[in-house]
């Protein structure tokens, strides 16, 4: 909307053109993003506890979480609301990337929403959308949407569907995939990060504090990616051509999503901090979780990104590590998957599983930032 009234009437009022400059709406969006939350969470809490929309916790969980039953949850309603209404009113809405990125963000919460409403109707926190069913829903629902991104494009427009690798040059080290087949690569890669990112949800403020960090990373990312400055001694200075990362034009509003979903994370953490006084529900969880797998995607960072997610990657191969040790072995890998329920059966308390795994992931967004530099 900013954008919209710099374009249409800053012939009449001239500070209109700051709305120009994706830095200052990425600004604008995260200020936003971070008043809403902040204001809006106790109000918002206290409409889901007279709902009596709480928590249903596992009874095959940890003993300890017993307590947490019945803390408000899908407080991942909030976040969505929050974050598109920023999109709308710091973005640029004709923008392609910002577009399909919303499309997934709203959908996948679409689906986590109805997840969560079938949960509630349980008594044990099990029941839930089939996890077959839901996960060939986010899959079909990515591909149509990631395959409208690469096929509907404007004449003289062409997708770039390479894929880089990290610490080398861009314009050297290269995979060449047929459209078709990277609309799956990229599909695979969105929905296993919005399940990775659902599976490390699960005490309180472990997912939403790697998710901030991840998305300040990506906020990096696209505007470095589409960068170019203007200089008196040198004319203009290409900054992607200089790091040697693959330029995409117009990826740079990201910065404004990404900028949004920090905002939004933080207000929520705010609340979500141990002890939570609010959960996140799958309604957040995929979709946030899809949306950094799509920042991924549309920053050409599809391989880079296992570095980044490297807290939910190994979430995500904890699970996976101990369903099919007990289904080959009878044995188990871990005390509980995922694997922060691990380090609880071991005696740490839950802020110290919390704040580590936020450490890991600053650490792991740090020397994924410092590829740009080795390549």
């Amino acid at each position: 909307m900013f954008l919209w009234l710099q374009e249409n009437f800053q012939s009449d009022f001239e500070p209109l053109r700051i709305f120009r400059f994706v830095s200052f709406r990425t600004i604008g969006a995260l200020m936003t993003a971070m008043l809403i939350t902040m204001l809006l969470y106790p109000i918002f809490i206290r409409l889901l506890q007279s709902k009596q929309i709480g928590e249903e916790i596992r009874t095959d969980g940890p003993e300890s979480h017993q307590a947490k039953k019945g803390t408000p949850t899908m407080g991942g309603v909030l976040v969505i609301v929050t974050v598109f209404l920023c999109v709308l009113l710091w973005g640029n809405l004709g923008n392609d990337f910002l577009l399909y990125t919303t499309v997934l963000f709203l959908g996948f919460g679409a689906i986590g929403f109805a997840d969560d409403m079938a949960k509630l109707r349980g008594t044990d926190g099990k029941h839930g959308l089939s996890g077959k069913v839901r996960l060939l829903l986010e899959f079909i629902f990515t591909f149509a949407v990631i395959w409208a991104f690469v096929y509907n494009v404007p004449d003289g427009i062409e997708r770039d569907t390479n894929l880089y690798l990290p610490f080398v040059s861009g314009k050297t080290f290269k995979f060449e995939l047929v459209p078709m087949f990277y609309c799956f690569v990229s599909s695979f890669i969105i929905v296993g990060t919005a399940n990775a990112v659902n599976l490390t949800d699960g005490l309180d403020g472990l997912a939403i504090g790697p998710i901030i960090v991840s998305a300040a990373t990506f906020l990096l990312l696209a505007y470095l990616t589409s960068l170019t400055l203007s200089t008196k001694t040198y004319g203009s200075f290409d900054i992607s051509g200089y790091l040697l990362m693959p330029k995409i034009e117009g990826v740079q509003e990201l910065a404004i999503f990404a900028a949004a979903i920090i905002g939004a994370g933080i207000g929520f953490l705010w609340y979500n901090t141990f002890p939570a006084s609010i959960f996140m529900g799958d309604v957040g969880a995929l979709a946030l979780g899809a949306s950094l797998g799509t920042l991924a995607v549309f920053t050409k960072n599809e391989l880079l990104s296992a570095i980044i997610h490297g807290i939910f990657l190994v979430e995500a191969l904890s699970v996976i590590a101990q369903t099919t040790s007990y289904k080959l072995t009878g044995r188990r890998v871990f005390r509980m998957a995922p694997i922060h329920h691990h380090f609880e059966l071991k005696g740490w308390a839950e802020p110290k599983i919390i704040v580590r795994f936020w450490i890991i992931s600053i650490m792991l967004a740090l020397f994924a930032l410092a590829s740009i530099k080795i390549r």
